[in-house]
């Protein structure tokens, strides 16, 4: 299963982007981006490539909810499994 994600766009070369997710750093293509991209814009990303600008309050809620649920995998189960 793939996730679209939100990224803060940290640098920006041609058609590439360097976009950061928590600490971690990637690099996704602007060709798909219906707008243009300015540094610290958020923007979906997907398989490699920024689909489209969302809100940064937006992305901060979604990066919050897919920690929280990443977090349930690492909590002890109820039956000590």
């Amino acid at each position: 299963m793939c996730l679209a994600i939100p990224a803060e766009i940290v640098q920006i070369d041609d058609e590439t982007a360097t976009v950061r997710v928590g600490e971690a750093l990637r690099k996704a293509s602007l060709m798909l981006l219906p707008e243009g991209a300015d540094l610290g814009d958020y923007v979906i990303v997907h398989a490699g490539f920024a689909l489209h600008k969302v809100d940064p309050e937006e992305a901060m809620e979604s990066l919050k909810l897919l920690r929280e649920l990443a977090s349930f995998g690492e909590e002890e189960s109820p039956l000590g499994t």
